[in-house]
């Protein structure tokens, strides 16, 4: 495990702040120059701790202005049953997050974007109750984010 210092905290907050900023302005902001910087660079994304680098889309902008939750509950949790959902549902691009979870009545915790109502109803008719084992479905409309990150907290570094 690459132990971080404070220099690679520094380039993990702009890295998540703007993911697109070139080694030059990356360097400058967290006072190192320019060949180190990279080097770090380099070495948290060989280690993992950077996993990937995305652009994140407005999903109003392009036509997704409703957010759902479902919360899936199978008819029982076999490893095959399991499996065998986690296989489909990684198949519907509408899926932008999905979590096996405890705590709850439900197996599987869902996170779907949708252009309209008649979308989800297609989507949930043509694609999610069609997967073998699904025994209950509970929707919930997101009516307001009130935060949305994709940076994550690391004030405990």
């Amino acid at each position: 495990m690459l132990k971080i210092d404070r220099l690679d905290k520094r380039i993990l907050e702009e890295l998540q702040t703007d993911g697109s900023i070139n080694n030059l302005e990356l360097s400058e902001r967290v006072g190192l120059s320019p060949s180190p910087c990279a080097r770090r660079v380099k070495l948290l994304e060989e280690s993992g701790i950077i996993s990937r680098q995305v652009t994140v889309l407005d999903q109003r902008k392009i036509g997704l202005p409703i957010s759902i939750y479902i919360a899936v509950s199978l008819d029982h949790q076999s490893p095959d049953r399991l499996a065998n959902f986690d296989r489909k549902i990684t198949c519907l691009p509408e899926v932008i997050e999905c979590s096996l979870i405890t705590g709850s009545d439900n197996d599987y915790l869902l996170k779907v974007v949708m252009p309209n109502m008649d979308h989800y109803q297609k989507f949930l008719l043509n694609k999610l109750n069609q997967i073998k084992g699904v025994n209950s479905i509970k929707t919930s409309f997101i009516l307001r984010q009130v935060v949305h990150r994709t940076q994550l907290p690391l004030n405990h570094i």
